[in-house]
């Protein structure tokens, strides 16, 4: 980092060339032995083992949102962002135990298929459209959006073109393997991504070091930005509405967590596809390990841009150029990708495949699941009740294109948007109470009627934006975990003063059989749950 490197020189081309070649045919590959059905489409064959389960959730997890939104979140807060992704490994525990095997054993394809069998096809429906704006308005256009940024910042290629480049390369591999091409494609993206994520961080931090190391790196960091090396707990602290304090471990964080990786159909869809119950809790337990490493690769970066922009010696080593669309508290956004303009020759063209797995795997994840909802769900529902396997197959393919476009077009319309992840997580926080309610009490309330259900969830959206507008300045986290407790009572109240009979008849019946696991599963799971205790002891 002694020196501004704009742009990527000869041997990062090749990197990233040979990059994009490897990932196009092993996709291609993958798609030419992929049965034309749609078990083998949508659900890779049900043939997925542990270690791609779990490297393709990370994979489809980690994108532009992280590497982008999660170290401008750095930027400015520091490491309480990470509660993020520390908790979420304690959630894929929870998955696995209590949510996956239920899933599993019921065979469907799609969360909103779930959501039919234990209530109905109405509110199934509802679930489906919702899902489909999601994915195609805010996650594929997000990522694209960030995706255009970075490549904007890192090569000047106009913000329109990066994102077009972006949605071809996803389309390319993705579209016609499906899931399968999505998966193994996955594995060796979390590679690339772990890898250039990690040179980013050792080599800003070692430039911090002055010459002394990178754990001399570590200590300059730390002594230079302190309360970015702390959690959040005073409510004076600017930063309170975003992370309020104890209610990140007991409060809404849950909510997000347990919405995003229990139903989220891009992320469980990977767990359908495992071999087994057993390979799909193995996979979690793995994709675990996974997240406590992540802020390493993506929030210390993002301190790391702070403190050498707050430093003047610091920035004279950079030379002139370092003041080219300079990070600051309000375009916080910029940190990662300004920060890879001073990597060495090489090291930027692994770290700039590793940006780009994370949007693309994201992408492909993202347009599969679409695909899948809107054939299974709506398509084949009221459209087409007779469709052979290879006509879903062809309209999952062309409804992944479709939802393409139309998130290419939206992309740059979020350009008036600071630290993303933030926006990311409120926005989607007005809905995902309300759907974790339904399922939370379809799984586990066995008196949870359809037609409760339904209030419940049409009655969380004016009860959230209520707690948003009203002059009570809530944190958006609270906010959530208002609306889920106040979902669950009006279910709750609902199914109890209309039920006819102690359980509804679509109630789910649990066995204890049902949540067994493996002596391997324990054990892991129990170290992820200690390696996540030990890191809030360090760093609260």
């Amino acid at each position: 980092m002694d020196t501004l490197n704009h742009g990527l020189g000869t041997i990062d081309y090749v990197i990233f060339g040979i990059y994009v070649l490897v990932i196009i045919s092993v996709g291609l590959a993958v798609s030419r032995k992929n049965k034309q059905s749609t078990e083998g489409y949508f659900l890779a064959g049900k043939s997925l083992p542990w270690w791609a389960v779990g490297a393709s959730l990370i994979a489809a997890n980690i994108s532009a949102e992280q590497f982008i939104g999660m170290s401008g979140s750095g930027f400015v807060i520091g490491l309480g962002i990470a509660s993020y992704e520390w908790m979420a490994a304690i959630t894929l525990i929870i998955v696995a135990k209590f949510f996956l095997p239920v899933f599993i054993d019921k065979g469907i394809y799609t969360i909103p298929e779930f959501v039919e069998k234990r209530y109905n096809s109405t509110l199934k429906t509802i679930l489906a459209v919702f899902w489909l704006c999601l994915y195609i308005f805010v996650n594929l256009s997000s990522v694209l959006y960030l995706g255009g940024l970075a490549l904007e910042t890192i090569l000047g290629i106009p913000m329109m073109y990066s994102i077009i480049g972006l949605a071809v390369f996803a389309l390319v591999y993705s579209v016609y393997g499906g899931l399968s091409a999505v998966v193994w494609t996955d594995v060796i993206q979390v590679a690339v991504l772990v890898v250039g994520g990690f040179a980013t961080t050792y080599i800003a931090v070692t430039f911090i070091g002055d010459g002394q190391g990178f754990f001399s790196g570590m200590g300059n960091l730390m002594d230079a930005a302190p309360d970015h090396f702390k959690m959040i707990l005073e409510k004076d602290n600017p930063q309170f509405m975003n992370l309020p304090g104890i209610a990140v471990l007991i409060g809404g964080l849950w909510i997000a967590n347990l919405y995003y990786w229990g139903f989220n159909q891009y992320i469980i869809q990977r767990t359908f596809a495992a071999k087994s119950v057993n390979e799909a809790q193995k996979g979690l337990v793995f994709a675990g390990y996974l997240k406590l490493i992540i802020p390493f690769l993506v929030v210390i970066p993002g301190i790391a841009a702070y403190v050498i922009t707050q430093d003047q010696e610091l920035m004279a080593k950079l030379g002139a150029g370092a003041a080219n669309f300079l990070p600051s508290l309000d375009h916080a956004d910029r940190a990662y990708p300004w920060l890879t303009q001073f990597l060495p020759m090489g090291v930027k063209g692994l770290v700039f495949a590793a940006l780009a797995a994370a949007i693309v795997s994201s992408l492909a994840s993202m347009l599969n699941s679409t695909a899948t909802i809107f054939t299974m769900d709506i398509y084949k529902q009221y459209i087409n009740k007779q469709a052979s396997d290879l006509r879903l197959v062809n309209v999952g393919r062309l409804t992944a294109i479709i939802a393409l476009i139309i998130a290419v077009f939206m992309a740059p319309m979020l350009g008036a948007i600071d630290q993303a992840f933030q926006f990311i997580q409120e926005y989607t926080g007005l809905v995902s109470p309300g759907i974790l309610a339904v399922f939370m009490l379809g799984l586990f309330y066995k008196k949870t009627t359809t037609k409760a259900a339904s209030i419940g969830v049409i009655a969380s959206i004016p009860i959230a934006l209520l707690l948003k507008f009203l002059p009570l300045e809530l944190p958006f986290l609270d906010q959530m975990l208002y609306t889920f407790i106040l979902t669950i009572a009006i279910i709750v109240f609902v199914s109890l003063d209309s039920s006819d009979n102690d359980d509804d008849p679509k109630a789910i019946i649990l066995t204890k059989k049902m949540f067994i696991t493996s002596a391997g599963f324990k054990i892991g799971a129990y170290i992820v749950c200690l390696i996540t205790a030990v890191l809030y002891a360090l760093f609260w």
